[in-house]
């Protein structure tokens, strides 16, 4: 017996049947406190081809450090009622996303050391049976301290890295293999 993947076994393409409503591209609405930002990008394969119907899921803390969740119990940290702190955005038929957000603050890590602000993104698409992980992390920051960032070898840490294009807009792109590929962690 064979326990080889066959195509009726892997994820997709699903993300627009029906699933629209799940669909939250403003991470922090208006109000909540932040320097809010767009963030564009393109979800490429390894020939550079864009990937469409792929969601990005993204998660992460509110202006001050903190995050939406029962798990965060830092007290000393005002969470704010309106910030989502999550969002599921689509690629077009480009594999173009754009979603608008407030950049976080720093979080604890492990040990309590400080980490540079990032969101954490998970990337489902048609053809893996795993989801994929992982961060983007803001310009002109100390990101060179970041603990997790210090994991990564150098030459590889730009895949990580939004670049501004424009006041208050961000350009992150996500190449999934191949040449460039963006560093994605094991969880």
């Amino acid at each position: 017996m064979s326990l080889c993947t066959t195509s009726s076994q892997t994820v997709g393409p699903y993300y627009r049947i029906g699933l629209d409503w799940l669909i939250k591209t403003d991470l922090a609405p208006e109000g909540v406190a932040g320097e809010r930002v767009t963030i564009e990008g393109r979800l490429t394969d390894a020939d550079g081809k864009g990937i469409p119907d792929a969601v990005l899921e993204i998660w992460q803390a509110n202006s001050r450090g903190r995050y939406p969740s029962p798990s965060d119990t830092r007290e000393e940290i005002e969470l704010e009622p309106a910030f989502r702190g999550w969002g599921r955005v689509p690629t077009d038929d480009s594999g173009v996303f754009r979603f608008t957000t407030i950049k976080p603050g720093n979080v604890p890590g492990y040990n309590g050391e400080p980490q540079a602000p990032h969101l954490n993104v998970t990337l489902l698409m048609r053809g893996i049976l795993r989801h994929l992980y992982t961060r983007m992390y803001f310009p002109d920051d100390a990101t060179t301290h970041d603990p997790v960032l210090a994991l990564v070898p150098q030459e590889r840490r730009a895949t990580l890295v939004a670049r501004e294009t424009e006041p208050g807009r961000l350009r992150w792109d996500v190449v999934v293999q191949g040449q460039g590929e963006t560093v994605f962690f094991d969880c």
